[in-house]
Formats: C-alpha cells, structure tokens, sequence
C-alpha cells in the first residue's frame, strides 16, 4: 500500500507541474506545444538521472524510485498528449510541424535520458 501511496503522490505532483509549464507554454496562437516538448525532454533528463543514481552503488531506494521515476515522471511527461497533439497537426495539415515535433521529440528525449545516465556516472 506504502509503494501505491508514493506512486500516487509522486504522479500528481508530477501533473500539476505539466500543467502548469503547459498552460504558460503551449500557445493557441502558433499551435506548438513548446510546454509538452519541454516537460517530455526534462522528464526524460530527470529519470536518466533518478534511474542512473538507482544503478549506481544503490544510491536511491526502491520507495525513492517509485517516488520519483514512476510517480513523478511518469506523472510529468506524457505520450497522450504527445499524440493527440500530433494528431492535430495531421488533422490541419501541418505536416512540418507534425515531422519536426515527432522527430525532435524522440531524439532529444531520448539523448535526454543517456545525458541523465551519464551525469550521475
């Protein structure tokens, strides 16, 4: 029950940060979710770092990594929306930006996480 508790917490506050860097970054204006991009590619540093430090000599406990790769980085970064938003650049035809986020995303994010694992190294 303790594991699901810190899960939970973690996931939320995870949320609520998204939240917030979405609804100061995204704009309705030009269509890009800079606030999706910036939150995926940090989670992705952050749980290169949290997993990293896991690895290393036991550095993290097992209830510290629930708390913060599953719970708050789980939490934080999202492929939904990721998608849904990829699906509205298909729906209007916006191709480039469709190509470009899609790319840009899996490449940074995942260069993210290798960045993460290094610097605990």
């Amino acid at each position: 029950m303790k594991q699901i508790l810190l899960v939970f917490l973690g996931g939320g506050f995870g949320s609520v940060l998204r939240y917030l860097i979405g609804k100061f970054l995204n704009s309705t204006e030009n269509g890009i979710p800079y606030g999706t991009f910036l939150a995926n590619i940090l989670g992705s540093l952050l749980i290169g770092i949290i997993l990293g430090l896991a690895a290393k000599n036991d550095s993290l406990s097992q209830n510290q990594t629930l708390l913060l790769a599953t719970g708050f980085c789980g939490g934080f970064t999202t492929f939904s929306t990721f998608a849904y938003e990829n699906h509205v650049f298909l729906k209007s035809g916006d191709f480039m930006s469709f190509a470009l986020y899609t790319i840009a995303s899996f490449i940074i994010g995942f260069l993210a996480v290798f960045a993460g694992m290094y610097l605990v190294k």
